[in-house]
C-alpha cells in the first residue's frame, strides 16, 4: 500500500454516542473488500471496537483505525468515541484528519457531541460533511434530524441526498445534484426512477441546493440569477470548493447497519473531500504553520500513543511535510533528542502492517520511541519545527486510588502513568498533604474503564474511594504573644525568646513576615531562623493540621542569650509562638471553590441551578450557546464530587460540565464543625 499524499483521504468519523459511527466504518471497510464480513457492534465482532472492554460495552472507548482502498485512493478512517466519557480522544485525534464525516442518528437528531464534533473539525480547519444515518429505524425522522442539524452546525448544512421512503419503507435515495435516485440494497445503489409522488420535493429541493452551491462562487451566483443553466460538472466544481472552504456542510444520508446509502458516502469521500495537499497549513506555536508538502523536510506531529506492556508504545503519527522510509532517524523538539524507528506501520483495527514509503497526510506509526509521547513534533534537524499541539478536554471527577493487595503500592502510579500516556484525558497527581493518588476522569465509566484497563494490561487490582478534600486553614483575628524556648541541660542550654503579633491576611496574599526588630534584641543571625520555625509550624494547623494561610507576623521583640541562643532555639521559639497565635486567635476553616461551566439544554436549566444552589453553588450568570445553556457558578469541591454522575441523571446524559480550581473560602459554622468532627474521629481510628 503506497500512500501518496495526493491520493489519500484521511476522515474521521464523529458524533455522540450511539448514532451509528463505528457501524458506518464497519460497512465502509467492508465494501472495500477489506474485510469478509459486516461486522455488529452488538454481537461484539467489529474490527474497529476490539478491546475487551470495548466488546463487553459495546461502545468505543478509544479511536480506532483503519485505511482501505476505494475508487484508486487510500481512505484512512478515524472512528472516534462519542461516549461522553471518552470523547475527549474525539478532539484529540482530529488534527489528524483533513476532513470529517459528522453521523446524526436519524431517531434522535443533534446533540451536545454532535455540535462538539463539528466545533473540533472547525477548530482544525478542516471540512464537514454529515450522514445522516439510522433511517430504516422505527423512530427515523430525516426532517428532524436535518433541521436539528441546521440549529446547531456551523458551516451551514446542505442536502445533497434526500431520501425515498423512511423507517421500514427507506429503500433509497434521490441525489440532488445528479437528479439522479438510486435503490439501495445489499450495499449497492442502483440507479432508479425519482417517485412520482418525490418529483416536486426534489425539484424544490434540488433548486434550494443550486442556490446554496452557488453563493460559494461570484460568478456562477450571477449567472443563477440572470437565469443561465448551470451544468452538473458545474456544480460538482462549486460543491467540493464550498465544501474544502468550510462555507457549507453537504448532508448525505443513509443506514449504515443495513448497508444502504455506504458506497454513495465512500464515492463522495474520494470526490467531494480533499487531499491533505488541499489543507491548509499545520499550526505552529510560532504562528507561522508548516505546509502539507511531499517534497519539503519531514515532520510530523504525535496525535495518539497506544501503550502495549509487552510491545511498548506505539506512536501514531500525522505526516504533515516530506515523508519517512521503512526506517530511519527523526528529531523529537519537545525532548531536544534524536528518536531511531526500524519499521514504519500503518494500522488496520487491531492489526499493524508494515510499509515502506508514507508521504505528507499520511498517518503512520512507530514502534518504541523511548522519549516520544502524545502532542510531540518529529521533524528533520535539518528544519526544527513546533507544531501547535491539542490540549484534551479536562477531566470532571476525581476518585484517589490505592492498591488492593499488599506489596502493589508502588506500581499503582508506574501503571496508570503508562495508560495516561495513551489516554491524555487522564488526570493523575500525587497529593502530597492528603498522602493520596488522585485518578481524575471524564467521569465514572471512564474511571471504571481505566481500572479495567489496570487489571487487564498489567494485572493489577486497585480500589477506589472519594478523595479527601484539601482544606486550608487561616486566622480570625489579631493577637501579640511571646514564644520562649528555654531548656536547660547539662553544659550549654537551649534559649530562644520572640514576640510576635500574628494578623490575617487578604485570601490569597499567602504568607508574610515582617521584621520589626530594633535595638538588637534578638540578633540578624537568629530572626531568619524564627521565620522558618513559622513555616513550619504554619503547614500543620491547629484545627486539623491543615496547612494555615494568609496571614502576616511581625517579629517585634524578644530576647536572647549569649551563650545558649541558637538557630534552632529560635527555629523552636518561633514555631511555639506561632501555635500559640493560632489558638489565641481563632482558626477558620477554609475550602477550596471551583468554577463550575454546566451546559445543558433550554429544559433543564431550572433544575439544575436549583441543585447547584443546593450544593451551596453561587450562581454568577448564564450565556447561550446554540440552542444549549451555560450555567457559571462557584461551587465548593466538597459538593461535587460526584457531580459528573448526578448530572447525567438530572439531564438524560444530554448535560456536561467543566470544573477547575478557583479560590478558597471560609466553611460556614455547622459545616465546618462536622467536618472537624469527622475528621477527629478518623485520626482516632
Amino acid at each position: 500500500m503506497k500512500l501518496s499524499s495526493d491520493k489519500l483521504r484521511n476522515v474521521a468519523l464523529a458524533a455522540h454516542g450511539g448514532a451509528g459511527k463505528t457501524s458506518l466504518a464497519e460497512a465502509l471497510i467492508f465494501n472495500a473488500g477489506a474485510t469478509s464480513r459486516l461486522g455488529r457492534v452488538e454481537e461484539g465482532n467489529t474490527v474497529m471496537d476490539y478491546s475487551e472492554e470495548e466488546q463487553r460495552r459495546t461502545a468505543s472507548l478509544s479511536s480506532a483505525f483503519f485505511q482501505y482502498e476505494w475508487k484508486k485512493h487510500i481512505i484512512s478512517l478515524i472512528d472516534t468515541p462519542g461516549d461522553k466519557n471518552f470523547f475527549s480522544d474525539a478532539k484529540t485525534c482530529m488534527p489528524a484528519a483533513d476532513a470529517a464525516v459528522i453521523v446524526i442518528d436519524a431517531c434522535t437528531g443533534s446533540d451536545i457531541r454532535t455540535e462538539q464534533s463539528a466545533q473540533f473539525a472547525g477548530e482544525n480547519a478542516i471540512p464537514a460533511v454529515c450522514f445522516i444515518n439510522k433511517l430504516d429505524h422505527e423512530r427515523a425522522d430525516f426532517r428532524q434530524a436535518f433541521n436539528s442539524a441546521v440549529d446547531a452546525l456551523d458551516p451551514k448544512p446542505i442536502l445533497i441526498q434526500l431520501p425515498i421512503g423512511e423507517k421500514d419503507a427507506f429503500t433509497g435515495v434521490v441525489d440532488l445534484i445528479a437528479n439522479k435516485a438510486y435503490s439501495l440494497k445489499d450495499g449497492k445503489a442502483e440507479p432508479m426512477d425519482i417517485p412520482a409522488d418525490m418529483a416536486d420535493d426534489v425539484e424544490s429541493e434540488r433548486a434550494e441546493l443550486i442556490e446554496n452551491i452557488a453563493e460559494a462562487d461570484d460568478e456562477l451566483l450571477e449567472r443563477y440569477l440572470e437565469g443561465d443553466e448551470i451544468k452538473d460538472a458545474e456544480l460538482v466544481a462549486a460543491l467540493k470548493t464550498g465544501t474544502k472552504n468550510r462555507q457549507f456542510m453537504p448532508v448525505l444520508c443513509g443506514a449504515a447497519t443495513a448497508n444502504m446509502g455506504v458506497t454513495l458516502l465512500a464515492d463522495f469521500i474520494v470526490d467531494g473531500l480533499p487531499s491533505p495537499l488541499e489543507r491548509a497549513p499545520f499550526p505552529t506555536t510560532d504562528g507561522e504553520g508548516v505546509a502539507f508538502d511531499p517534497s519539503a523536510p519531514f515532520s510530523g506531529y504525535v496525535f495518539k500513543t497506544i501503550v502495549d506492556p509487552y510491545a511498548g508504545r506505539l506512536s501514531l503519527i500525522k505526516i504533515v511535510s516530506g515523508s519517512l522510509g521503512k526506517d530511519g532517524t527523526v528529531y523529537n523538539t519537545d525532548k531536544d533528542s534524536k528518536e531511531r524507528f526500524s519499521q514504519l506501520l500503518y494500522l488496520a483495527g487491531k492489526d499493524q502492517k508494515p510499509i515502506d514509503h508514507a508521504e505528507a497526510g499520511a498517518i503512520v506509526a512507530v514502534a518504541k520511541l523511548k522519549e516520544t509521547f502524545t502532542g510531540a513534533t518529529l521533524c528533520d534537524e535539518s528544519r526544527k519545527v513546533v507544531l501547535k499541539p491539542t490540549d484534551p478536554i479536562a477531566p470532571v471527577i476525581s476518585f484517589a486510588v490505592e492498591a488492593a493487595n499488599q506489596g502493589d503500592e508502588d506500581k499503582v502510579f508506574s501503571s496508570l502513568s503508562r495508560l495516561q500516556e495513551e489516554d491524555p484525558s487522564l488526570g493523575l497527581d500525587r497529593i502530597a498533604e492528603t498522602k493520596e493518588i488522585l485518578l481524575n476522569g471524564m467521569g465514572m465509566v471512564h474511571v471504571e474503564a481505566t481500572i479495567e484497563k489496570l487489571k487487564r494490561k498489567f494485572n493489577l487490582e486497585v480500589v477506589i474511594k472519594p478523595p479527601k478534600v484539601p482544606y486550608r486553614e487561616t486566622v480570625r483575628k489579631k493577637v501579640r504573644v511571646q514564644g520562649k524556648h528555654k531548656k536547660q541541660t547539662g553544659g550549654h542550654g537551649q534559649y530562644g525568646d520572640c514576640w510576635i503579633v500574628l494578623e490575617p491576611q487578604q485570601r490569597g496574599d499567602g504568607f508574610e513576615f515582617v521584621d520589626a526588630i530594633v535595638g538588637g534584641v534578638i540578633p540578624k543571625t537568629y530572626i531568619p531562623a524564627v521565620e522558618k520555625g513559622i513555616a513550619e509550624a504554619s503547614s500543620k494547623g491547629v484545627l486539623a493540621g491543615f496547612p494555615c494561610v494568609d496571614f502576616k507576623v511581625t517579629l517585634d521583640y524578644g530576647s536572647f542569650h549569649a551563650v545558649d541562643s541558637s538557630e534552632m532555639a529560635f527555629k523552636m521559639a518561633g514555631s511555639l509562638a506561632f501555635r500559640k497565635a493560632c489558638e489565641e486567635s481563632g482558626g477558620v476553616l477554609l475550602e477550596p471553590v471551583m468554577n463550575v461551566a454546566v451546559i445543558v439544554p433550554d429544559d433543564f436549566t431550572g433544575d439544575v441551578m436549583g441543585d447547584l444552589n443546593s450544593r451551596r453553588g453561587r450562581v454568577l450568570g448564564m450565556d447561550s450557546e446554540g440552542k444549549y445553556q451555560v450555567i457559571n457558578a462557584h461551587v465548593p469541591m466538597a459538593e461535587i464530587l460526584t457531580y459528573a454522575p448526578d448530572l447525567n441523571s438530572m439531564t438524560g446524559g444530554r448535560g456536561t460540565f467543566t470544573r477547575e480550581f478557583s479560590h478558597y473560602d471560609e466553611v460556614p459554622g455547622d459545616i465546618a464543625k462536622k467536618v472537624l468532627e469527622k475528621i477527629a474521629a478518623e485520626q482516632e481510628n
